[in-house]
Formats: C-alpha cells, sequence, structure tokens
C-alpha cells in the first residue's frame, strides 16, 4: 500500500513538474519571440524613426548624423560606439606628448616639400624654424562604418575630429625681393572628417593588409598668421598667398580622392592608389561685373582654374587689360579622380604686374551635378571666400561651359559636341591608338585637340524686347551688330526707328573655320544722326548650336537695365583634321 501511495505521489509530482516545465517553456518561448521582434524592429529603424521617438536635445554629444551614416546603415550610433570614442579620445590624451615628439619631425619632413611644391611666386623659399603641436590633442566626435564599401573586399571606417590646437609653428619665409619674415600660425581650429580603408582582408594578423588614410570632409580650417616682430601687411598680399599656400598643401596632398598607403603585410597595393575616372573639358567663356580692384583705371583680370591645386594641372588664362568684363574664350581639360567628391574651381584675380595679384573673387562647381557626356553652361557667382561666407558683395559672374565624359562611357567614340555625326577618320586614329597600347579615351581627347570643326553658322536675329530708352522721348533707334570673334567677320541689322520692342527677322551667314574656339557676339546699339549710343550685348560660344544643330531662343542683353534679344541659330557641319 505504501508503494502504490509513493508510486502515485512520484508519479503526481513528475507530472506536475513536466506540466510546470512545459507551461515555463511556453512562456520563456513567447518572451524569447517578443524579444526578438523588437530587436529585429529596432534594426530597422532608421534616423528618421529615431528623430521622431527622440528629440535632438536629448542625444548624447557623441551621436553625429552624418550623410555617410544615412548612406550606409541609417541607424543610431549604438553605446559601443560611445565607449569606443571615448576610449580613443582618453587613449590620445595620454599618448599626446609622445605623438607630438614623434609627429613633428615626420610632419617637417613631410610638409615641407608639398609647402615648396605650392609655394606661391612671391616667395622664394619656405620652410619651418619650429614645429610642435603642442598640449592639446585632437577629440574623435563621431565614428561610422561605411557599408557601401565593405562589399569591395575592406572595411571603411571615418572619424570626425575636432582640433583646437595650441601648436608652435614658425614659419622661415624669403621673398623674391630678398625680405626674410618668421612668420607664426596661431589659433588652429580644425573641424574634419577622416576615412580610414583596411583593405585587403586577409585571413592572418591583423586580417587586413594594407590601412589608407584621407581626409575626407574640411568642414573647418583656420588659423592666424602674425610676423614676429613685425606686421605681415607691410607686404601687399603675403598674407593671401601664404594662407592659399597653406590650404591648398591641406587640400591636394591629403583630401579625398587622395589617400595615403600604409602597408601592415608585405604585398602589392598598387590598386588602392588613386586612379583617373575621366576627363573634363571647361571652357572659360567670359566674366561679367567685377569688381574693380584699381584705384585708376580698372582692373586686369585673368582667372585660375583647377580641380586640384597641383602646379601641373592648374590652369591660367590670359591677362586682359582694363576691363570689368573681360572675354576669354579659352578651353582647358582636367583629369578627374573621383566625380561623386571632387569640384572645379575658379580663382579670379587681378594682375599687379610685379606685386601680388589681388583676388577679386572665385566660385566652385561639384563635379557630381554635371551629367556626363552632357554640356552645362553655368554663370557663377563669385564670392571672397567658398569655406566662410562672411560678406554678400556682389563681386561680379563668370560664366563657363563643362563637359565631364568618363572612360569608357562612350563606346561608339563619336564627336562629343554633335553625338549624330560618326568621326570614321577620328576611329582610325584611335585604332591606332589602341594597337600601341593607349587608352581609348585619353587617345580620344588627344585626338580631339587636332580636330576642326568647320561650317556654316546661320544666325538670324528675330526681335527684340523691352530695350531700356535711351532718346529723351523715351525711345531708342536700335539695331544690332553681328561679330564672330575669331574671324572678325561681321554684319549689321537695319535700324527700327522708335522702337523698345525692335522686329528685325534677319538672317546672316557665317563660314566659321574652327567652331570650337570660335564666339559670337551680338552688339545692340542706339542709332543718332550725331552718333550712336551702346545698349548692350550677348556673348555665346558655338558649342550648344554645334550640339543642337538648330535652336531659338532668348539671351538677356548684358550692360543694360533690361532687355532680352530673340536669336534663331542653325548650324551645317563639316568637318577636318589640322595638318600634323
Amino acid at each position: 500500500m505504501s508503494f502504490f501511495f509513493g508510486f502515485f505521489i512520484g508519479v503526481s509530482i513528475g507530472i506536475g513538474l513536466i506540466v510546470a516545465l512545459a507551461r515555463y517553456e511556453s512562456v520563456r518561448s513567447a518572451r524569447r519571440s517578443a524579444l526578438a521582434k523588437t530587436v529585429a524592429a529596432f534594426a530597422r529603424m532608421t534616423v528618421q524613426d529615431s528623430r521622431k521617438i527622440l528629440p535632438a536635445e536629448f542625444y548624447p554629444s557623441w551621436v553625429v548624423f552624418s550623410n555617410r551614416q544615412k548612406l550606409s546603415s541609417d541607424i543610431l550610433l549604438s553605446p559601443v560606439m560611445e565607449l569606443q570614442l571615448n576610449w580613443l579620445n582618453h587613449q590620445l590624451d595620454k599618448i599626446w606628448p609622445y605623438v607630438d615628439a614623434a609627429a613633428s619631425e615626420l610632419i617637417r619632413n613631410n610638409v615641407e616639400p608639398i609647402l615648396e611644391e605650392y609655394r606661391p611666386a612671391i616667395l622664394s623659399s619656405l620652410k619651418f624654424s619650429k614645429l610642435t603641436l603642442g598640449t592639446v590633442a585632437p577629440q574623435f566626435t563621431g565614428i561610422s562604418i561605411i557599408e557601401e564599401e565593405s562589399d569591395s573586399g575592406g572595411v571603411t571606417m571615418e572619424l570626425e575630429m575636432q582640433w583646437d590646437g595650441n601648436p608652435n609653428i614658425v614659419l622661415d619665409i624669403n621673398t623674391r625681393v630678398g625680405v626674410a619674415l618668421p612668420i607664426q600660425v596661431k589659433d588652429i581650429g580644425f573641424t574634419g572628417v577622416f576615412r580610414l580603408i583596411f583593405k585587403p582582408l586577409v585571413p592572418e594578423f591583423p586580417g587586413f593588409g594594407a590601412i589608407s588614410y584621407s581626409l575626407r570632409e574640411k568642414k573647418q580650417l583656420d588659423f592666424r598668421l602674425k610676423v614676429i616682430g613685425g606686421e605681415l601687411s607691410s607686404i601687399p598680399g603675403l598674407s593671401d598667398a601664404i594662407e592659399e599656400t597653406i590650404k591648398d598643401a591641406i587640400e591636394d596632398s591629403i583630401t579625398w580622392p587622395v589617400r595615403k598607403i600604409i602597408p601592415i603585410l608585405p604585398g602589392d597595393y598598387e590598386d588602392l592608389e588613386l586612379k583617373p575616372e575621366g576627363i573634363l573639358d571647361v571652357k572659360l567663356v567670359q566674366a561679367k561685373e567685377l569688381s574693380n580692384k584699381d584705384v585708376i583705371g580698372k582692373s586686369d583680370p585673368f582667372a585660375v582654374v583647377f580641380i586640384r591645386p597641383l602646379r601641373d594641372r592648374t590652369k591660367t588664362s590670359k591677362v586682359i587689360n582694363n576691363q570689368l568684363n573681360p572675354v576669354w574664350n579659352e578651353h582647358f581639360e582636367f583629369v578627374v579622380e573621383d566625380a561623386s567628391t571632387q569640384h572645379l574651381t575658379i580663382r579670379v584675380f587681378d594682375d599687379e604686374g610685379i606685386s601680388a595679384a589681388e583676388l577679386i573673387g572665385c566660385a566652385q562647381v561639384a563635379l557630381k551635378d554635371l551629367e556626363p557626356g552632357k554640356v552645362k553652361d553655368v554663370w557663377l557667382k563669385l564670392v571672397k571666400d567658398l569655406n566662410i561666407q562672411r560678406d554678400n558683395k556682389y563681386r561680379g559672374e563668370v560664366h563657363l561651359e563643362l563637359l565631364y565624359i568618363p572612360y569608357g562611357m562612350d563606346s561608339s567614340l563619336k564627336n562629343p559636341f554633335n553625338p549624330d555625326y560618326q568621326l570614321t577618320t577620328l576611329e582610325k586614329k584611335i585604332k591606332c591608338g589602341n594597337e600601341a597600347g593607349e587608352d581609348p579615351i585619353l587617345a580620344s581627347a588627344a585626338s580631339r585637340k587636332n580636330v576642326i570643326v568647320r561650317g556654316v553658322l546661320s544666325v538670324n536675329v528675330v526681335a527684340a524686347e523691352d530695350l531700356p530708352a535711351v532718346d529723351v522721348m523715351g525711345k531708342a533707334d536700335p539695331y544690332v551688330v553681328l561679330i564672330m570673334k575669331k574671324s572678325d567677320a561681321r554684319a549689321k541689322t537695319r535700324v527700327v526707328q522708335e522702337s523698345l520692342n525692335p522686329v528685325w527677322n534677319q538672317t546672316f551667314d557665317f563660314v566659321v573655320e574652327d567652331a570650337l574656339h570660335e564666339m559670337l557676339i551680338l552688339e545692340v546699339w542706339d542709332h543718332d544722326t550725331f552718333g550712336k549710343d551702346k545698349i548692350g550685348r550677348v556673348i555665346m560660344t558655338l558649342t550648344r548650336v554645334i550640339m543642337e544643330g538648330e535652336f531659338q531662343d532668348s539671351f538677356p542683353v548684358d550692360g543694360a537695365k533690361s532687355g532680352k534679344l530673340f536669336l534663331h541659330l542653325k548650324w551645317t557641319p563639316q568637318l577636318k583634321f589640322r595638318d600634323p
């Protein structure tokens, strides 16, 4: 009896334990399932979702929402990343005195040749006499992993860094006129994003073969120059020249797409180096309403154009004397390494003879805004500084035509200025270049320099609208003078009496020998019995009509308070090559 009682009790307890265990496992499974759903929901949460849940003022200081993070995982930085940043900053503070001692000599040896490469013409030498980084270490303020780069066999990390340093940097400079000055660089403030690429990934310690580093984005770079025992303003233009030298050296020697490669394991890392990916054709057309920098007369403007401010990659236009509305009509070619991040920069200066040229203004175009294979016609307003917009003063505008051609883009290798015209002769020349091992696009660019686009330009001067009143009676007697700038061929419409909205509807034909370098100038004049008054002008290249074949459009009359000129242009092409 006691056996059965014990057996019953044991079975009951066993069944109870089994039921309890089953129930516990069911509850545990439900909790784990709910937790998994929560984790999955957090994993899918975007920056926009997080901003709806948590206002920006409650974010910790280390959270940085950047475009890089939006382009990659689009999720919040984790507390692990906060710990990483704090750890990095703590360690950097501890080792900074040793970093200063080791890096100062390294910077001196590496930066001096770069400064010499960018040294302006006004200086004969530029060297460091003192260089220490000071006692204040930089601070890392953001970190992100660029996921779109991970498929390329490497890991890309970006670190945002801020440095309000107290370095002791003294430059010894010697000018062309024999003046020697020690210049101190003070009050450095820098904020930027450094990109680190760990590539290639390998199955041995430390897991990657090399590190590439680059300044991905320069958000702020401020510093002050002071002559020890003197005033920098004693030599006009010297301060601006030195500031531009330092900024250009930083911009081009370490800024993306330039990258420095540090091999960790033995191997060939040539594929990590910077490589060209296309050609940018730039036509510097003209500028208008430039600020006058001369007390007597007008400025003598010229332009400096570059993508990277290396001496052998910087193009300089001719000087137009005594002119605030210069017409250059010059063509330049630039190599593009990374169209997604690089810019075309133009600086317009006033030539001062033997003295340093004075900056009138500068402008910039992002290459990512250009549609490959399509000419973009732009007017750019000039500013004093591209990084810091401290004033809204109008300094004039500059007119450019831009055409970006990526390597391998055009398999048919047609003339980029006339897509409907097949250059069979040019293709033969390119084929010969390919047999010699040349890149087809480079061969195409070289061959284009020997091409003359020849044809007939028909210009129909249709009408004008809203011209300014010139006569005492509030009218004008307008007519148009047509000028081909290179050939100096001219034509003139009839005079329309007493009209601010004249209609001419006259057509003129011009035989053009070199259309890629020709310009059409249309001057609007007021006829008077005892003389004539210039109302304004319209200047255009022939690029658009060559590409489109025929078009009709209106153009503002530059130099006039108001007015538009309506034109109908047609191009009948021929093609030949220059004699070798």
